[in-house]
């Protein structure tokens, strides 16, 4: 199975957290959470958003980005509002790495014009504010896991008490 990592740099918000937490949780994703962070892993707000999930979670902590850096190879692909091209124009191999800024500030801008190729953004009106963290990271993931076909995922639901018509399938 393809493998997409999900990094939240400096989140503030627990309840983001706990709702990035749970789309990893569904979809597979490994959860990055780089330091430091504006709440307590055990925040009663990031419970009631996600930490019901946590044991499904492959989930790494690190103090800084420096040591995620150190620790992690890529390709990395930044999301922000300020990158130059679309995410979905990109191309995600298997192993890569959708990084996320702050919901306040998102990513330095250093690490942007650093790497402006890995830079990518989802379009949005102009003037307004940007998608909403958890938002944002489900909008990423599911992209890369439209480009893999969703490998390794059910597809396909079925009802509880009703089968579905032939036409249907």
């Amino acid at each position: 199975m393809p493998i997409i990592n999900i990094v939240l740099v400096e989140p503030q918000i627990p309840q983001n957290t706990g709702n990035v937490a749970r789309t990893c949780a569904v979809t597979g994703a490994r959860l990055h959470l780089v330091g430091p962070m504006g709440f307590a892993v055990d925040d009663k707000k990031l419970k009631r958003a996600g930490l019901d999930y946590w044991h499904h979670l492959d989930i790494t902590y690190y103090q800084s980005l420096t040591e995620f850096f150190e620790k992690n190879q890529g390709p990395y692909f930044y999301f922000t509002s300020k990158g130059p091209r679309r995410h979905v124009d990109a191309v995600y191999p298997d192993g890569s790495y959708l990084v996320f800024g702050r919901e306040d500030a998102g990513l330095p801008e250093a690490l942007l014009a650093a790497h402006p190729k890995s830079c990518v953004r989802m379009p949005m009106r102009r003037g307004e504010r940007c998608l909403n963290l958890s938002n944002a990271v489900a909008v990423g993931v599911y992209e890369v896991l439209r480009q893999w076909d969703f490998a390794d995922l059910e597809t396909h639901g079925q009802l509880t008490n009703y089968e579905w018509s032939e036409d249907v399938q």
